[in-house]
């Protein structure tokens, strides 16, 4: 079929964005699905900080490439061999996705699968294929597996999670990635424990499910981190105890006196070097840094070796939640069905593809937490 969809020819191409154009919205093929495979229509698509890395160059990818990783969608036709779906099916998308078989997905832990993260590191599907195209032929990659920056894709089953109808397919698109990610790093990666301080560094739509997760796990103070006080008033809202703005001067010692020597739990998600030291700085003896946010792919980072083994502090890493989405996911939508993630309180204005690079650009500049694409123009 013949669909509109959004095509990153080149990587880091300066901002602004809307002058730039590194999407351009085009008409592409996308062939029917295959066996292990299955046709959506995409009523949804988020805008995260992490494509936001990709589209600056931070983290290659194979191009041209139809982009995106966070969706909503309805099935639309099943393939062969595919079985746990139906047509009209609403689904959540997510990019992790295993192959079931290697001893990480035995393990629970999909999102570490080196066979299916090899296929689509090379803009593959995990069926080891492409289905995008360009009209005359030439070849497109997807994105994650899944590339929900258009009207329709085909993706894996292992990408799908099926979810209640009546969760907004707006909505549902943040299940994919943000609240995933947010969520599980503080229930299955740190798991919280209550009465504990808890640091959040960056309060985007990643940091804000992070704060309504420990929230959520009885954390008795809940500490949130960024360079924008204007995001204070909604982390409050959804949760946090504390808010400061980490370019003063005095912000290492103020959350160390108010968490008695430094919190227990600290979770950077900006993915900047210098969040990543303060949040070392801010962790009591015993506590932990949980790495969260990805940045530039060479990108270093110091530990001081004699504090963090006196000290006694894990350095741990979480990967779009450390945890299973299909049990994860369904967990998460029904906390949000009983008011317990409000999740909806992170959705920004809707944007219509010829808004998309603009909509980076407010990415870019903190002005707004989640956007969402909606490629037909409405949910």
């Amino acid at each position: 079929m013949r669909m509109l969809a959004a095509v990153m020819y080149e990587q880091g191409l300066p901002a602004p964005f809307a002058k730039s154009q590194p999407f351009r919205i085009e008409e592409v093929e996308l062939d029917g699905p295959g066996e292990g495979e299955l046709l959506v229509e995409v009523r949804g698509a988020g805008l995260c900080h992490s494509d936001l890395t990709v589209l600056e160059g931070m983290r290659k990818r194979p191009l041209p490439v139809v982009g995106g990783h966070e969706g909503a969608a309805i099935v639309r036709e099943v393939g062969r061999g595919v079985t746990g779906f139906q047509v009209g099916d609403h689904v959540t998308m997510s990019p992790v996705a295993g192959c079931g078989q290697c001893r990480f997905c035995q393990a629970r832990r999909p999102g570490l699968c080196k066979a299916v993260t090899a296929a689509k590191a090379q803009g593959m599907l995990g069926t080891g294929v492409r289905r995008l195209r360009f009209p005359d032929g030439g070849l497109l990659n997807h994105y994650s597996g899944i590339s929900v920056y258009a009207q329709y894709a085909v993706v894996t089953p292992q990408s799908l999670i099926k979810i209640d109808k009546s969760v907004p397919l707006d909505i549902a698109a943040l299940f994919g990635c943000a609240v995933v990610t947010g969520a599980g790093a503080v229930f299955n990666s740190a798991q919280v424990k209550p009465g504990s301080t808890v640091a959040i560094l960056g309060l985007g739509g990643v940091g804000l499910t992070a704060v309504m997760a420990a929230r959520e796990s009885g954390a008795a103070k809940i500490i949130g981190l960024d360079v924008l006080p204007s995001k204070f008033d909604l982390a409050q809202a959804v949760g946090a105890t504390h808010c400061f703005d980490v370019r003063e001067p005095e912000t290492v010692q103020q959350v160390r006196d108010l968490s008695n020597g430094g919190v227990d739990y600290a979770f950077e998600i900006s993915g900047q070097r210098n969040a990543l030291d303060m949040a070392q700085q801010i962790t009591a003896p015993g506590g932990e840094v949980i790495g969260v946010g990805v940045g530039r792919a060479t990108a270093m980072f110091t530990v001081a070796h004699l504090p963090w083994v006196n000290d006694e502090r894990v350095l741990r890493g979480s990967y779009m939640g450390g945890g299973v989405p299909q049990d994860d996911i369904p967990r998460y939508v029904d906390m949000y069905l009983r008011g317990q993630l409000p999740v909806d309180r992170l959705r920004s204005e809707p944007l219509r593809f010829d808004q998309l690079n603009e909509g980076f650009d407010r990415l870019s500049a903190g002005s707004v937490v989640r956007q969402i694409l909606l490629p037909h123009g409405s949910i």
